[in-house]
């Protein structure tokens, strides 16, 4: 039926009400609430509360009559709640905190949030171990295993398949999940197939943070990226013993054993007839359960003897022989080849360690190549400099270092900040930009900051990083990196010439913003060049893969 004008006007009213009572509210607010009204930050203040945007609220007038009352701050600068407890004066008069310190807190050199460093914050956040433990036992799958009979049937059924096998172990399904290491796995299963070797990977049927001691609790499997079901680790030895046909060739790497119970690994690989294999130095579980070594999570630890005290204080310590030991279990079981992805993570491992003389070597998990033959075009110029955040926002990568970038300087005219991921944080005075790297699209993150043409990445690991991947792709992208002197990898790839700066400190990060002096980094004042990222194969490059 065809709208008659007046439905269709009533149509257009109703769809303008909630604009034109904002407007109607705005045009009566008094001049404190306009006060307050043009010191916020409504796009941070939707970010921060997704609530009110499904309700449809105006954040400056939410904020007026309840934000403030419910804890909510009005820009990222300044913490009603941190106001209130300095100042309990304002909180007894029940006066809009923010109102006051624009009207005179701020003259009387009050504070908008409590003066703390970054670590003493996050400190604030600490979990014990034993409540993460217990969180993800509490989240743990109730799921029902296949029996012992059924996954032999399975098996069985793949016959000749089985004759070669590759089988990897890690923390999680590498096959359904997003991030480096999982995309470790699949290129090492993918180069394996290309050979005619079958590819088996166990993971736990969730996450856990740790070693287990208990079994290893149940295990999920895929055979060549397939899920296969999932098994307990004793049926899964006993059906390999079973199955397996004599003969073939039998490799295996241990990408992560975290989830897994050291013994169970050790019984399913003697199972399976597998003797030697490849350690695969991705972070350093195998020194701490603080796979990052972070004391506490706050500050690389540089991984001091175990029976130290700066060992002992640690959130981590208690767990820390857990590890090792655990490690040392199969280090001794098995012929096993350490490969790091860099020189920098195989020095500190094999000084802290303490395994003495092992098989080792450095395999990088990717290269810079040639110039690109199939990138995008980058935009033309336009004075602005352009600074990315790659990857996952989380504090060890130096996602609050960002942060602060963004806080002191998004609205200088001179930079524009962007995050690059599979997810935004919703973090105001940046822009988000969709780029999930996978084994079908193994460039879309260069080709993501070639197309926003970023100057710079930002990659100020907090943690000594094995490989630092992100910074990589930046390079590949043209654009310089920016890294401190604690990450690692990272540090050292800047320092052999991959294109950036190894920066003192965050005062010296600052002061070059400050200064302008980082605008020097700009794609055109270094003429870039986008260039080719050439992918290791893993445990399936020549060279890398053990014996029978």
């Amino acid at each position: 039926m065809t709208d008659s004008p007046l439905r269709t006007f009533a149509r257009s009213l109703i769809g303008r009400l909630p604009g034109l009572a904002a407007r109607a509210r705005s045009a009566v607010r008094t001049p404190d609430e306009a006060l307050v009204a043009d010191a916020m930050d409504p796009d941070w203040y939707r970010a921060m509360n997704p609530d009110l945007v499904a309700a449809g609220a105006d954040p400056v007038d939410h904020f007026l009559r309840h934000g403030w009352r419910e804890g909510r701050d009005p820009v990222a600068a300044f913490s009603v709640r941190d106001y209130l407890e300095l100042y309990p004066d304002i909180a007894e008069a029940g006066i809009n905190p923010f109102l006051h310190w624009l009207k005179a807190g701020k003259a009387e050199g009050r504070l908008p949030r409590r003066e703390v460093g970054r670590a003493a914050r996050a400190a604030g956040l600490l979990e014990p171990l034993q409540v993460r433990l217990d969180r993800a036992a509490a989240r743990w799958p109730r799921v029902r295993p296949a029996s012992r009979d059924d996954l032999v049937r399975r098996l069985t059924a793949l016959g000749p398949a089985l004759s070669d096998l590759h089988l990897t172990v890690s923390h999680d399904d590498a096959f359904r999940n997003v991030g480096g290491l999982q995309l470790c796995v699949q290129r090492e299963h993918a180069a394996f197939a290309r050979q005619g070797v079958t590819g088996l990977h166990l993971h736990p049927v969730d996450t856990w943070p740790t070693l287990r001691q208990d079994g290893g609790g149940l295990l999920g499997l895929a055979l060549s990226g397939e899920a296969l079901g999932v098994s307990s680790a004793q049926d899964l030895a006993a059906a390999l013993a079973s199955v397996l046909p004599p003969g073939g060739r039998r490799s295996f790497a241990l990408h992560s054993l975290l989830g897994h119970d050291p013994a169970a690994i050790e019984a399913i690989l003697r199972a399976g007839g597998f003797g030697r294999g490849v350690f695969w130095l991705h972070d350093f579980a195998s020194l701490c359960a603080g796979v990052h070594l972070m004391r506490d999570d706050l500050a690389d630890c540089g991984a001091p003897p175990a029976d130290s005290a700066a060992c002992g204080v640690c959130l981590y310590g208690p767990r820390r022989a857990l590890h090792a030991g655990g490690h040392r279990r199969l280090f001794e079981a098995f012929d096993l080849t350490v490969l790091s992805p860099s020189q920098v993570a195989l020095d500190l491992w094999q000084r802290a360690s303490g395994l003495g003389v092992v098989s080792a070597r450095v395999l990088p998990h990717a290269t810079l190549g040639g110039p690109a033959k199939d990138a995008p075009a980058s935009p033309a110029p336009d004075g602005v400099l352009r600074v990315a955040f790659l990857g996952a926002p989380v504090p060890h990568k130096g996602w609050e270092v960002f942060c602060d970038l963004v806080q002191r300087f998004a609205g200088d005219p001179r930079y524009a900040f962007l995050q690059f991921g599979s997810q935004g944080a919703g973090y105001a005075g940046m822009g988000f930009v969709e780029a999930s790297v996978s084994a079908a699209s193994p460039h879309a993150m260069r080709d993501a900051l070639v197309r926003e043409g970023v100057d710079v990445a930002l990659t100020w690991s907090l943690c000594a990083e094995t490989f630092g991947f992100t910074a990589l792709e930046a390079a590949a992208a043209g654009a310089a990196v920016l890294t401190g002197p604690d990450s690692g990898n990272i540090a050292a790839q800047i320092s052999a010439g991959l294109g950036g700066r190894v920066v003192v400190d965050e005062a010296a990060l600052v002061a070059a913003f400050e200064t302008g002096e980082v605008l020097s980094l700009s794609r055109s004042a270094r003429n870039a060049n986008v260039r080719d990222l050439v992918f290791s194969e893993l445990t399936a490059s020549p060279g890398a893969r053990p014996g029978p």
